[in-house]
């Protein structure tokens, strides 16, 4: 699982014109899924970013979590976090899993951070056209891949 987690101050999701969901405070979260994931990595990747403490404390420092902050988490489906570019100009999306691992990989690691963060996380929808709208704040941009953990 590979991920693109943004601290946002607002962040929304709008499909066919329609804001299908919106968070203040907190994480978007765009996730890709390879073919070699597993529950194993949808565990370990959601108490990171449950534990992840880039919110400031009183002194200005990163060091509060996204429950300290009562934060919200998005989580948006991306495969195309798992391009393949080596060759030509034409990324391949070879590496990323199919709709049937992926859906509930996806579910699996939505309801861990969920149970994690204490209140519900919301979504875009898997597979759709979505135009997501975000205020980075900080800028603050981690990248996570549980295929490379440091």
């Amino acid at each position: 699982m590979r991920t693109v987690i943004q601290r946002v101050s607002t962040a929304s999701v709008t499909i066919h014109g329609d804001m299908t969901s919106a968070i203040g405070v907190g994480f978007l979260v765009l996730l890709g899924i390879e073919t070699m994931d597993t529950k194993e990595d949808a565990e370990w990747l959601s108490k990171k970013i449950a534990l992840l403490r880039v919110f400031a404390d009183d002194a200005g420092l990163m060091n509060r979590d996204i429950k300290e902050v009562d934060g919200d988490i998005m989580v948006v489906s991306q495969f195309t976090l798992h391009a393949a570019y080596k060759k030509g100009n034409r990324p391949s999306f070879i590496r990323a899993a199919r709709p049937e691992q992926a859906v509930p990989l996806y579910e699996y690691f939505i309801a861990r951070l969920t149970e994690l963060l204490g209140k519900p996380v919301v979504t875009g929808v898997f597979g759709a056209d979505m135009k997501v709208a975000l205020v980075n704040d900080g800028p603050v941009t981690i990248i996570m891949d549980t295929q490379n953990k440091e």
